[in-house]
């Protein structure tokens, strides 16, 4: 039964991680906004449906089918905001910062070492 349930976690993942996707994809088929727009777009989504309390079930369901996108960031950055509230201003301003500190600062660290690792060069070189 275990099997299974490693199984049925990945299915969900993958199909709410694929329809969050597949959302993207036909914004940018049906509209000409740029992909920083639409980027924004998702996030400020993620943080308005974790405002709403929509978004917490769905990373309960989805795990990481649900933060993994840019949506997720976004539900990061509010539940960060939103558990910093409970202590204070200040703390409210800087728990979104320290709720995705951890995911910007591996983001760096490895894109760097990539960077020393491999030789970066143009599409057409």
């Amino acid at each position: 039964m275990e099997f299974l349930g490693i199984v049925l976690m990945f299915l969900k993942a993958f199909a709410v991680g694929g329809l969050i996707c597949a959302g993207a994809q036909v914004v940018i088929n049906l509209t000409d906004l740029t992909a920083g727009k639409i980027l924004v777009m998702f996030m400020l989504g993620g943080v308005v449906l974790t405002a709403l309390g929509l978004y917490q079930p769905i990373v309960e369901f989805a795990g990481a089918g649900a933060t993994v996108p840019i949506s997720g960031f976004g539900y990061l950055l509010a539940n960060g905001g939103m558990q910093g509230a409970e202590q204070g201003l200040f703390e409210a301003l800087t728990g979104p910062l320290a709720a995705a500190s951890a995911g910007v600062s591996a983001a760096v660290i490895f894109s760097f070492l990539m960077a020393l690792i491999f030789r970066s060069h143009t599409k057409y070189n």
